[in-house]
């Protein structure tokens, strides 16, 4: 069972185990060693398993002697797999360590639930996402310095354990990350809009782009640069993320595909981008000045925590230091 929490050093820094060491997998293993935690990964690929002990990484490709650790040792066990191999490793922690805490960094929150769900591991699951990667992939991708500043979202459902919770917010903390509380439908919701539909305009802009022959590529700069950056992720990652989330990006893309058409319309009756051109300079400018205002406010454990939480992710507070437990 899982210790109190903040009893002792150990339970500041519990153990983690990672399975998955692609670039979001492999920069968690290499931010949680680099902050103290005692920390091991698993992979599919003995080549990407190699590579992480080559780097001076606890690494291999033995699932079931990974988890079996994690029991022992009650580690916080990261699943940083892909969407599609996410049952069969589900399948192998309800076997061989359904006890310990359980988090993920699945761009998709709602669908992983879901699954956790069915593999009657909800009881100690907390879904989290790093809002932070590149267009590389792969362990040589990864980085400890990768989530330093960047938003890491820690879902707090109403039946979200509140220890598992802290000790998975903690971890967050730990690898340089600010903390955002969010349920997770809200959470599938957002990223539709800020991260699936910018990759989808991503590779529809390199297309157009492309159409235009070499002398289109040719002068392209900053602009084209900037908005292609992410056509560059490998395709089945950028697949995966989207297809999981397909409902909320659908919803997304309608609303972009709307914004589009009108500028057209308006460019072609009127001759203007006006209102699309001024509304989005607003939009990215609340985005510049937007409050990040810190949630202290509120105990983990208290009645009603993790609605209170979710209210505050809402309007824009973040999480610097987990608020105190209520014994």
């Amino acid at each position: 069972m899982c210790q109190p929490i903040g009893v002792s050093a150990e339970s500041s820094a519990p153990p983690v185990c990672v399975l998955g060491l692609g670039l979001i997998g492999g920069s968690l293993l290499r931010a949680a060693s680099a902050r103290g935690h005692t920390a091991w990964g698993w992979n599919r690929s003995p080549e990407s398993a190699a590579q992480a002990r080559a780097d001076g990484f606890d690494a291999g490709t033995d699932l079931i002697a990974a988890l079996d650790r994690a029991r022992e040792s009650d580690a916080i066990v990261v699943v940083a797999v892909p969407e599609p191999a996410l049952d069969s490793v589900l399948t192998q922690i309800a076997e061989h360590a359904p006890d310990c805490t359980l988090t993920d960094v699945v761009s998709v929150k709602g669908s992983v639930l879901a699954a956790v769900r069915r593999h009657g591991l909800a009881g100690r699951f907390v879904g989290g996402h790093p809002m932070a990667g590149t267009a590389q992939s792969g362990w040589p991708a990864g980085d400890a310095d990768l989530f330093r500043g960047a938003v890491w979202v820690v879902a707090a459902e109403d039946d979200t354990d509140p220890d598992a919770w802290t000790r998975v917010a903690r971890l967050a903390l730990d690898c340089g990350s600010v903390v955002v509380p969010a349920g997770a439908d809200e959470h599938d919701s957002a990223v539709a809009r800020i991260s699936h539909l910018p990759h989808l305009l991503a590779e529809a802009l390199a297309v157009t782009a492309a159409a235009g022959g070499d002398l289109s590529l040719a002068l392209a700069a900053g602009s084209y640069r900037d908005g292609t950056r992410v056509a560059g992720t490998a395709p089945a990652l950028v697949r995966a993320m989207c297809e999981a989330n397909a409902q909320a990006l659908t919803v997304a893309l309608d609303e972009a595909l709307a914004l589009l058409t009108a500028a057209r319309r308006a460019l072609h009756d009127t001759g203007s981008t006006e209102v699309l051109v001024d509304a989005g300079h607003a939009a990215r400018t609340r985005y510049d000045t937007l409050d990040r205002w810190e949630i202290t406010d509120t105990a983990i454990g208290e009645p009603g925590w993790a609605n209170a939480l979710r209210d505050a992710g809402r309007r824009g507070g973040v999480i610097r230091a987990v608020p105190a437990a209520r014994p």
